[in-house]
């Protein structure tokens, strides 16, 4: 009994010690959502928001969107995020692959599969430049065998003209990427992923994108890591080109446009699956996102987690647990409001 009045009396020194320092305005209410406290008890902590991507289920729809390899942190960074996709049920998707189309040397930073287990969605990564490149070859054999050695799921292929423009070893499209794309889906034997890099997609993109049988779009929206303007500091020759890092779409101007054109029902969209990133700087920005998709939806975040995972794997597990846990609780207490009504 001593030890709870202890404990009580520490409990309301606190209070009174740290109230002034937790003085909020109106200004800073979120209002995306409608509290609703009065429905629901606290989720269990082995609560689980299942949602398929594919022929998989996750656990969450937390996607940890394409990440870093090549370099010599790569490894130690792609092992910890995939240690915490396997013990939590999230999907992953690779950085760039590019290396291992020349060389296997850094093949261990990509070789995730036996970490991440069976379950895990886990998918290989390619530039769009590279992808015509080997269809002009004939070479899509390459490809085949990267997707099938990796044990991916399949294929992300990233779009990302602004970035390769600003960078002064960078590519150039020699034909529309969605001549391309079209031309992948009719030789490859897994499913594809379309994303941008960090600029997202135009209505008409995004249009054209969702008339095709890709497993998903992922918006890569404008908000989050620009690349675009990474290049940019990179190449002292393209300093004037810079206003071009500042044009794109966010991923609340993205999921209104896909809104408007399921609404219209103009074609038959055969785009199974969103993925929404660019931006997504916790669970609540994912949880909002996500619930205004007209179609099966996950969210996807690069750098918060590769903030986590350069420091150490405890850090990391308790990040991860943290985004988890207030998904969980959004889920039971928040009421995401119309993107119409909010925006």
């Amino acid at each position: 009994m001593p030890a709870l009045k202890e404990e009580l009396d520490i409990r309301k020194s606190d209070h009174i010690r740290l109230a002034f320092e937790s003085q909020v305005s109106v200004s800073e209410a979120d209002s995306r959502f409608f509290y609703e406290p009065m429905l629901a008890p606290h989720p269990e902590e082995s609560a689980t928001l299942p949602v398929r991507l594919g022929n998989k289920e996750m656990q969450y729809p937390i996607w940890i969107s394409s990440m870093t390899g090549g370099t010599e942190a790569a490894y130690t960074i792609n092992q910890r995020l995939a240690e915490v996709c396997a013990r939590y049920g999230l999907g992953m998707g690779l950085g760039s692959c590019r290396p291992l189309l020349h060389s296997r040397s850094r093949w261990a930073d990509f070789n995730l599969r036996p970490v991440l287990g069976p379950d895990v969605p886990f998918f290989a990564n390619l530039g769009i430049a590279q992808i015509e490149r080997i269809l002009q070859k004939s070479e899509w054999q390459i490809v085949e065998d990267l997707v099938s050695s990796l044990g991916a799921d399949g294929l992300i292929i990233h779009v990302n003209p602004l970035q390769e423009l600003m960078q002064p070893e960078g590519d150039r499209f020699g034909r529309r990427p969605l001549d391309v794309i079209q031309e992948c889906l009719n030789h490859a034997t897994f499913p594809i992923i379309v994303k941008e890099v960090g600029q997202g997609f135009g209505p008409a993109s995004l249009e054209a994108l969702l008339r095709l049988p890709l497993l998903a779009v992922d918006f890569g929206s404008f908000g989050g890591t620009n690349f675009t303007r990474l290049e940019n500091h990179r190449n002292p020759d393209a300093e004037g080109l810079a206003p071009l890092a500042l044009v794109g779409h966010s991923a609340v101007e993205m999921m209104a446009m896909l809104q408007k054109i399921y609404k219209k029902q103009a074609f038959p969209i055969q785009t199974r699956n969103i993925i929404v990133s660019g931006g997504i700087k916790n669970f609540l920005d994912g949880y909002f996102l996500i619930s205004q998709s007209p179609l099966p939806a996950i969210y996807g975040q690069a750098s918060a987690f590769l903030k986590y995972a350069a420091q150490d794997a405890k850090a990391l597990d308790v990040f991860t647990k943290s985004q988890i846990k207030g998904l969980q609780t959004a889920f039971a207490f928040l009421k995401p409001k119309k993107l119409s009504d909010y925006s």
